[in-house]
């Protein structure tokens, strides 16, 4: 039995060692032979965390070649950016891959995205299934090291229809996993939609004129901010509610996965609980437009929650007006790839239909 983990950036390398630590056999892809080469140098991974401190030998357990690992591995664990989904989704179908996938995370609408590259390819969809977030709290420090800062307690996970078997590697593989009735509930889970774009936003001018020397979840925690996150998650709740949903506020999702201070969570304080979370207090700004809160969270977060609300007929201004405000400042170009509704396969369907159609 042997697990491949797509991507050897903080996440997958997380993902590597928490798999190591479990006696489970598997194969590290990554596209560039430069990321190895920064990230694992002398073909380890050096950790320290909350799994422990020590380093992971890869051996010859890493490669380049996607189609090796197709024909090795007995499920995909894909630990990367959305930004890259669309290239790899591409080849997989391509590849005529056939294996369960597993995105950790699916960010907002993964699994959707997925679903419609093979359809256009027309190749049969294999077994899906997607987190709503990173099951880790991890960032790569200047000396190659991966700092597990975090590993969340409980995280959302759904299966498209006929995906039982890839939810079933998810909850195998990964404690915490919370299944969930469908990839809706997935995709609107996703704490980062609500949680990196006002900060990001709202504090673009601190990012461009200190190149982020300041902590994102401590410092930019501001209580204007707070407000601005508490109205976007109110739209992300309601949004949910016409799909059929009742979910959990941001508050409470992540007091669930362990990132907040769980007194300030019980009082109802956003900013303070924010502010208490021991697993992201010392995580820096963006350095600047190009970090991932950027360049994903808008065009892979906030562009198809806006896309859903669509199609669910309910308005979500404070959405709107994130969006419109981040990818003017970042400029325009930035949500041209971005997540519309023709590559989640939105389009023409109605709501029940589109409903029917994520249903197992």
């Amino acid at each position: 039995m042997t697990i491949a983990v797509l991507g050897a950036g903080a996440g997958g390398l997380s993902a590597v060692v928490e798999l190591s630590l479990a006696h489970q056999d598997f194969i590290l892809w990554n596209r560039r032979s430069e990321t190895f080469a920064q990230n694992t140098p002398n073909s380890e991974i050096q950790y320290r965390g909350v799994l422990g401190e020590g380093s992971i030998s890869l051996d010859k357990q890493i490669t380049t070649n996607l189609k090796l690992v197709l024909s090795q591995a007995d499920v995909l664990v894909i630990c990367l950016p959305s930004v890259v989904h669309a290239q790899l989704f591409q080849e997989l179908a391509e590849l005529d891959c056939e294996i369960p996938i597993v995105l950790n995370p699916g960010h907002t609408g993964g699994a959707l995205h997925l679903r419609e590259v093979f359809k256009k390819a027309r190749k049969t969809l294999p077994p899906v299934a997607e987190f709503s977030t990173l099951t880790y709290v991890a960032r790569i420090d200047a000396e190659a090291r991966v700092n597990i800062t975090g590993r969340a307690k409980s995280v959302r996970v759904a299966s498209l229809p006929g995906g039982r078997s890839a939810l079933n590697w998810a909850k195998k593989l990964f404690p915490g996993a919370d299944e969930v009735a469908d990839v809706i509930v997935s995709s609107l889970s996703n704490v980062n939609l609500v949680l990196h774009a006002p900060g990001a936003i709202l504090g673009a001018a601190w990012v461009e004129a200190t190149s982020g020397n300041f902590t994102f979840y401590v410092d930019a925690m501001t209580p204007g901010v707070s407000r601005v996150m508490q109205a976007l998650d109110d739209e992300r709740l309601a949004v949910a509610k016409q799909f059929g949903h009742v979910l959990p506020s941001l508050i409470d999702e992540m007091a669930a996965i362990g990132t907040v201070d769980q007194n300030a969570a019980l009082r109802g304080d956003l900013a303070a609980a924010i502010r208490g979370g021991v697993a992201n207090a010392k995580i820096s700004a963006p350095d600047s437009f190009r970090h991932r809160y950027y360049q994903e969270d808008l065009a892979f977060g906030l562009l198809p929650f806006v896309e859903l609300a669509k199609l669910a007929n309910v308005p979500v201004p404070v959405a709107n007006a994130l969006l419109l405000l981040g990818s003017t400042a970042v400029g325009g170009e930035i949500l041209r790839e971005g997540l519309t509704s023709k590559l989640l396969g939105l389009t023409n369907l109605s709501l029940e239909t589109f409903i029917a159609s994520v249903s197992n």
